[in-house]
């Protein structure tokens, strides 16, 4: 939605005083000398397409690129990255059959009204890393750069992005199919990096920002040139009403950087699923985060090893007490009674109601202790009952106790 109007991205083009028909292409335009074209404000090419002439912006970046403190090539498998991301095919495709992908857009409301007038892409080539920004100088450009686009694909099996799965790829498939051209990528495999992000650091950063990560993860601060994600569609729309291309210089730096940082982010995830240990983690919160993700794979030997190193980091009480939960819920799972009966103990001095329940059930099911198991769940209701929780919780675990209770009274006179 464009200054909050619905409908045809020709209606919205005309709303704006662009001319959209091909016999009013540069109507009402900057004459000949009275605006920078694309290829005076950035380094650039015109290329012929199946579907016309499409300008693209061309840049490699060598092995030795550091982006922040992130080295650029992808140096170690991706077997992790493809578990954690439950895309399987990933870890059979080579490095140099990624692409990594990030558009630029009229506006983020998707659907039909909705174009891409700049599509970056990057892939490896050994160790160099190639960019390619495609741009549409009008929208009846839009075939002949979606073709040129196709062309960059070809030789991949998957995209790389971010958020890419709920916004890039469905829009370039509807402006694929609307111009009645095959979808490049349709079979490839897709990672999108946002989940992993947002699994990896949502509990230590406020945001999961591609640019906030860049920032703060990978340590790579952007340039003056940066234009703000949110200004980039009336940068382009004031370009195609007056035909100077001069403000448009940094939404290609913008670009640029987002598919790099994209490139750099993967690169420094795939180190640290390859290995947490080797140096590339620093924070307790981010090895419990990386033991939740080892977790959910079912890696449990690395997990525990994880959740121990994060436990071992100084954390915030809340973040500490939690983290043991999750531990001692994983030991049990693993049969390691004795280690997840250590920390229930710990948990239990500190008040935790969940280590009381867990330690009556031990002590009722696998040590057949019924009188030892009442005075846990007593203890759990005493401490219910003294807690300022929500009335929901408090029935909840009132509930189960006093049910609880009741069975173990039976048993405990029975012995």
């Amino acid at each position: 939605m464009l200054n909050g109007k619905k409908g045809s991205l020709a209606d919205k083009l005309k709303s704006l005083g662009v001319k959209v028909g091909a016999a009013e292409l540069g109507q009402g335009r900057l004459k000949p000398g009275e605006g920078m074209p694309i290829q005076s404000v950035v380094a650039g090419r015109f290329i012929e397409t199946r579907r016309g002439e499409t300008f693209v912006c061309e840049q490699a970046w060598d092995a030795g690129y550091r982006h922040g403190e992130a080295p650029l090539p992808l140096s170690v498998p991706l077997e992790i990255v493809a578990a954690c991301a439950q895309e399987p095919r990933l870890a059979e495709i080579p490095v140099e059959e990624l692409a990594f992908l990030d558009t630029e857009t009229s506006g983020l409301a998707g659907g039909t009204g909705t174009y891409a007038f700049m599509v970056g892409v990057g892939r490896f080539s050994g160790e160099t890393f190639h960019t390619s920004i495609y741009f549409m100088r009008d929208p009846s450009e839009e075939p002949a750069l979606l073709e040129g686009l196709a062309d960059f694909l070809a030789p991949c099996q998957a995209l790389v992005t971010f958020n890419g799965k709920a916004f890039d790829a469905p829009l370039l498939r509807t402006r694929y199919t609307l111009h009645s051209i095959p979808v490049p990528f349709r079979d490839y495999t897709h990672l999108d990096m946002l989940p992993l992000a947002r699994r990896l650091w949502r509990d230590r950063l406020p945001s999961r920002a591609l640019k906030y990560l860049e920032e703060n993860v990978l340590m790579a601060p952007r340039t003056a040139e940066e234009v703000p994600g949110y200004e980039i569609p009336y940068l382009y729309f004031d370009y195609l009403r007056s035909g100077d291309a001069s403000p448009l210089k940094g939404v290609f730096y913008h670009n640029a950087m987002d598919i790099v940082a994209l490139a750099a982010l993967t690169s420094h995830v795939a180190a640290v699923l390859h290995d947490p240990f080797e140096g590339h983690v620093q924070h307790g919160l981010d090895f419990v985060a990386l033991a939740k993700l080892f977790e959910s794979i079912g890696h449990w030997e690395q997990a525990a090893r994880l959740y121990e190193t994060g436990l071992e980091a100084e954390l915030e009480e809340p973040d500490f007490w939690s983290a043991v939960q999750r531990l001692s819920a994983l030991q049990r799972r693993r049969g390691d009674l004795e280690t997840a009966v250590g920390l229930w103990e710990q948990a239990a001095a500190r008040g935790h109601v969940y280590a009381h329940v867990e330690l009556a059930k031990y002590h009722e099911h696998r040590r057949r202790d019924f009188v030892t198991a009442l005075k846990w769940t007593e203890n759990a209701i005493a401490l219910v009952a003294e807690q300022d929780i929500p009335r929901y919780a408090y029935n909840h675990w009132m509930d189960e106790l006093n049910h609880r209770k009741d069975r173990l009274d039976k048993k405990a006179g029975q012995c």
